[in-house]
């Protein structure tokens, strides 16, 4: 069972120690990587590693998209910048598949599959061995058809193999000095949207419109603008509620989501929950029994 070790504790802690070192070896046994890049905690951190163990051989790929925020491309480009380790951006098409326009529960499938064909030709042009990508096992425990289109690709899933747990990947990148060790988990924009309702980019841009004015101007961390046709339902960090409650800011809000086309603005009281939308998969369950 992976053992959650406080972010501020020495790097050569175990198990923290014993993991990074296997992160190490494996990354070196892998010989040369491409990596694909978002710039979140988790690629951030597989990227630094393998660049230092595989040098040039380890290839940083970022893939833009209608999916993926602006200021996430740019943020990502800027840190790569600052670590001293060249990226490569490229183009990927998913909206282009109605496998994946058309918003299935398995849609993430289909985005991954698209990212790793990418990702394969550059491997293939640069001759390098592998492909990978920066899940972690915490995310094993929940549903991600992405893993299943990894494994469909041959792709590799280092700091899964490593048995890296997100707090213990905080705790590394903080002690290793990347300033994503804290950076709130960042999925993409389609994520926003119930299974079934059909995906544009007008209405991706929609989201990302929403989600920046609440990130960059009003300054909140932790943020999803939940996109449910004429109502954005926003999900905020519960230590945010009350400042989004406050009457000034609630007046902002409303005002500037309603002009970005959404009739309605309502606030998730739980707060915000990752990949809060799989819960109308698990209701799905219970009542059909499958």
């Amino acid at each position: 069972m992976p053992v959650f070790i406080p972010v501020g504790e020495p790097i050569d802690a175990d198990p923290v120690k014993d993991k990074l070192a296997s992160l190490r070896s494996l990354l070196r046994s892998m010989e040369s990587a491409v990596i694909g890049y978002s710039g979140g905690t988790d690629s951030t951190l597989l990227l630094k590693v393998a660049h230092d163990e595989l040098g040039e051989r380890a290839v940083g790929v970022i893939a833009v998209s209608a999916s993926y925020p602006e200021s996430e491309k740019l943020a990502a480009l800027s840190l790569a910048d600052d670590l001293g380790i060249p990226v490569t951006v490229i183009e990927t098409h998913e909206l282009d598949r109605p496998e994946y326009a058309s918003n299935p529960v398995d849609r993430c499938y289909y985005c991954k599959q698209e990212l790793f064909v990418h990702l394969g030709r550059i491997a293939g042009q640069h001759n390098i061995k592998w492909i990978a990508y920066g899940a972690n096992h915490d995310d094993l425990a929940d549903y991600r058809p992405g893993h299943k289109a990894g494994s469909d690709a041959g792709a590799r899933a280092p700091l899964v193999e490593a048995g890296l747990t997100k707090p213990e990947i905080r705790h590394i990148s903080r002690s290793l000095g990347l300033p994503t060790w804290d950076k709130p988990a960042m999925a993409c924009l389609s994520s926003r949207v119930p299974y079934g309702t059909a995906i544009t980019a007008e209405m991706l841009g929609q989201i990302e419109a929403a989600e920046e004015y609440l990130r960059r101007d009003l300054g909140f961390r932790q943020v999803r603008v939940r996109h449910h046709d004429t109502i954005a339902r926003i999900e905020i960090g519960t230590d945010e509620m009350g400042r989004l409650m406050s009457p000034e800011i609630r007046e902002q809000v409303s005002g500037r989501l309603k002009s970005l086309g959404y009739l309605f603005v309502a606030v998730e009281l739980e707060g915000f929950r990752s990949g809060n939308l799989n819960a109308t998969l698990a209701r799905a369950k219970a009542v059909h029994g499958n």
